[in-house]
């Protein structure tokens, strides 16, 4: 019997050890895949103190002398997926509001001068742990309202994932929505999923909304109306704005542009109000400029409490693209489906 418990807790002791090393195995693991993502300080745009992300496949690059903003999203050595526009400028009545480009944080819904809260300082704080940056702007004292971002690389892979949140810094409570907006590269064009089709013997009832702006022209060429998309191209000859927004419960939103297939993907959260008519997906263009931007639910936020919102990002390499809605899924449907 003594022989039986001395083997049982030699066992057991081997069982510690063993568990032991499997732990140290499985941290040095995570330790190798983090040590995969390249973290350094370099200048974009003629922004200085930017930071650049990579992990052999892909490089992100996030200011800090302004933001907070997401300035460049690409394959290593490849073109920006995302526009840059350094030299626009719009004047409000909070002061000159620059796009510059690429990814960025507003207040919804849509209003001027409130929504046009200029990010032309230095960020308050930048924080890198790990593969994570995360970017805190000072407080705007127009809307006292303060914007914060995170972004995080996946180890291996096109994987971005982004934390919006706008704090209220206010005295009272707001009735406002995260409103995260990426300005794209020009050339392509933005392709929003049509919900599944059903025949009218099987669906009586609506399954999503559509949103329309008074500018919006259904009949101008740069709309093409699918069974399975919806696509608006970009197209320099023609200034004139359009925008649309859907309720988008599939949960992505694409660009296609020269073969890079850049895919947002955003919950839809059932029973929450959304802004604009109750769309969380809205795409814009005129002439050279477009945006895919998405919209968190519309929420009363009190005092010191904050509205957020996340976005994941993905990027694909010699994507066909086609006319035809059929053609065109036989190359999105794996690709997209990858991203879930």
């Amino acid at each position: 019997m003594r022989e039986v418990r001395k083997v049982r807790k030699v066992r057991k002791v081997r069982g510690v050890l063993v568990s032991g090393l499997l732990a140290l195995a499985v941290l040095g693991a995570a330790s190798t895949a983090m040590a995969e993502v390249k973290v350094e300080r370099v200048t974009y745009l003629n922004q200085p103190n930017c930071i650049r992300l990579s992990n052999g496949t892909v490089e992100v690059v996030i200011t800090t002398a302004i933001g907070p903003r997401v300035i460049r999203y690409a394959f290593i050595g490849g073109d920006n997926i995302l526009g840059e526009l350094p030299d626009l400028t719009t004047k409000t009545a909070l002061g000159d509001w620059k796009p510059w480009g690429g990814h960025r944080l507003w207040i919804g819904p849509e209003g001027m001068p409130l929504s046009y809260s200029p990010d032309n300082d230095p960020v308050q704080d930048a924080r890198i742990e790990g593969n994570t940056v995360h970017l805190v702007q000072a407080v705007e004292p127009k809307t006292s309202i303060q914007k914060e971002m995170t972004v995080t690389l996946a180890p291996t892979g096109t994987a971005v994932t982004i934390g919006h949140r706008l704090v209220n810094k206010s005295l009272w409570r707001v009735d406002i929505a995260p409103w995260a907006l990426t300005i794209m590269n020009y050339g392509g064009a933005v392709i929003l999923p049509q919900e599944p089709y059903k025949s009218h013997d099987e669906a009586l009832l609506p399954v999503r909304s559509v949103t329309l702006w008074a500018y919006s022209d259904l009949s101008d060429p740069r709309w093409q109306h699918g069974s399975k998309y919806l696509r608006l191209k970009t197209d320099a000859a023609r200034p004139a704005s359009q925008k649309i927004g859907i309720a988008n419960h599939q949960g992505w939103a694409g660009y296609l542009r020269h073969g890079t297939l850049f895919v947002k993907r955003v919950d839809w959260k059932d029973g929450a109000t959304y802004p604009d008519g109750g769309v969380n997906v809205e795409t814009y263009t005129a002439g050279t400029f477009v945006e895919l931007e998405t919209l968190g639910p519309l929420v009363s936020v009190e005092a010191g409490a904050a509205a957020t919102h996340e976005e994941r990002w993905f990027l694909f390499k010699d994507v066909a693209d086609a006319p035809d809605d059929a053609t065109l899924e036989r190359s999105l449907a794996p690709l997209v489906g990858s991203t879930r």
